[in-house]
């Protein structure tokens, strides 16, 4: 009995041993199936991910080759040649495209600077002559008739320096760098935004620290950057008041200046944009103010941030070399 019933036990497990093999085997030869077919079909099916980015405008797009120097490695090496190529032809076409505007800026400025600034210097000259020889004789009415002279001479002061941006932006200019006085750099344009800051209820504070060194620049050109800058102010704060500050102070061989307001701010989508050229959230802008005062400040050996929360203010933060420091910079041609 014992011995029938080790036969019995013995002949079964010799039969579930081939199925137990074969089980095995074909297990196996799946899991190899699967890592042959993933291997092969992956770098296929990211390919045509990275081609369909690239159909959708996405040229920055590139496909893993994990360092594979198989045919499928070469594919996604080639794939990513073309995709930067093809970046860089677009970098060429941007920039050409800048060009040609630039030029077409070029000679529209030209053409109306002595159209429009001989009248305006005209304009100009006859306020000054309007204040000072028919001012009235009643002592209310001075105070109007002053107000209106000083409005029209600001806004002919705003078309001066919209012509002085397309110039600027088009042609260059030799840099005349001189020592100057950082508090009377920004003085000299406070005056620009004086009246209309009076009128819209806005407060100016110029807060300088002490030891602040001169520093080294283009008067011309550095009006030119704080007076897009404060006038920016004062129109994001409108007509319902508010503060402007601006405080200067020494950084580590530079002079910090940072101009903040408490306007409307800048939409969070716009703040890596407002120095391109041409743009502009105003409904009458060129785009070409901070875009040249971004240049201006560049090549100043200087730099330029911004910093803005929607419907709480805006800070520009400028840093200009000392005057010992900014001799490199002299003489350089600027193209803005």
């Amino acid at each position: 009995m014992v011995l029938l019933k080790n036969d019995r036990s013995e002949a079964n497990r010799r039969a579930a041993l081939p199925l137990v093999v074969t089980l095995l085997v074909l297990s196996l030869s799946t899991l190899v199936t699967f890592l042959l077919v993933w291997r092969f079909t992956r770098p296929i099916a990211n390919l045509s991910n990275a081609a369909r980015e690239v159909a959708e405008g996405n040229l920055g797009v590139r496909v893993p080759d994990n360092g594979r120097t198989d045919e499928m490695g070469q594919l996604a090496q080639r794939f990513n040649e073309m995709t930067a190529e093809l970046e860089k032809s677009n970098e060429l076409e941007e920039q050409l495209t800048q060009a040609e505007k630039s030029a077409v800026i070029g000679r529209l400025g030209s053409a109306i600077a002595h159209e429009i600034r001989n009248p305006l210097n005209f304009i100009n000259l006859t306020l000054d002559h309007l204040g000072s020889k028919f001012q009235p004789e009643n002592e209310e009415k001075i105070a109007s008739f002053t107000k209106l002279i000083a409005q029209v001479k600001t806004e002919v002061a705003r078309i001066n320096q919209q012509i002085s941006d397309f110039l600027n932006y088009s042609r260059p200019a030799k840099v005349n760098l001189q020592s100057l006085e950082a508090r009377k750099v920004v003085e000299n344009s406070l005056r620009l935004v004086e009246a209309q800051a009076s009128e819209n209820d806005i407060r100016i504070a110029i807060v300088e620290h002490e030891n602040v060194p001169k520093i080294a620049g283009d008067p011309e050109f550095l009006r030119s950057v704080f007076n897009n800058l404060l006038i920016n102010a004062v129109e994001s704060i409108g007509q319902d008041g508010g503060n402007l500050n601006v405080k200067i102070s020494p950084d580590d061989g530079f002079v910090r200046f940072e101009i903040s307001d408490t306007g409307s701010g800048i939409q969070k989508e716009n703040v890596s944009k407002i120095f391109e050229p041409y743009f502009s959230t105003k409904e009458t802008g060129t785009g070409l103010g901070l875009a040249i005062v971004q240049k201006i400040v560049e090549v100043h050996n200087g730099t330029i941030d911004v910093e803005s929360k929607e419907g709480v203010g805006t800070k520009f933060t400028v840093k200009l070399p000392k005057a010992d420091m900014g001799s490199q910079a002299e003489g350089r041609d600027i193209d803005v």
